[in-house]
């Protein structure tokens, strides 16, 4: 049995009760490692941020919990993955990116090469003109066309 409990209040606010009762009302989880280690070492923390629990593995915890630590996760981050780019319209910066994500088609605007980083030798984050990151998990396993585009820009 897990020595505490999660559920929501009525407005919406993670509540993490604890085996001796004790409530604590606004919780956040965070991620150690979002990229390389998603459902590992997740901390909940407090709406202080205090550390309330440490979790060694997301699959470890029940259901329930575990349900509402990946609802808490997904609303925190925004970071849609690459799944395929379809086009750009140019081939020198700023250039709009037609791309397929995991949230869905959209384009954006590329301001400067420099918002291409690269996190690891397949691992890619593209941050738009606005901000947002878009993350390329696995460059090799995109399709021929995106990795061709890709490489006009790395």
């Amino acid at each position: 049995m897990t020595p505490f409990t999660l559920s929501q209040d009525p407005f919406g606010k993670l509540v993490l009760t604890q085996a001796d009762g004790t409530q604590h009302v606004g919780v956040v989880a965070v991620r150690a490692f979002p990229i390389h280690a998603p459902r590992q070492n997740i901390s909940l923390l407090s709406a202080e941020g205090k550390e309330l629990v440490w979790i060694e593995q997301l699959d470890e915890v029940p259901d329930n919990e575990r349900q509402h630590i990946e609802q808490a996760l997904q609303a925190r981050e925004f970071m849609p993955e690459i799944l395929r780019l379809d086009g750009v319209n140019s081939f020198s910066t700023p250039s709009v990116w037609s791309v397929q994500t995991s949230r869905g088609n959209t384009e954006f605007v590329l301001k400067g090469e420099e918002d291409i980083r690269r996190l690891s030798v397949n691992t890619l984050v593209v941050s738009d003109a606005h901000g947002v990151q878009y993350l390329i998990r696995h460059l090799p396993a995109l399709d021929r066309h995106t990795r061709k585009l890709l490489d006009r820009f790395l």
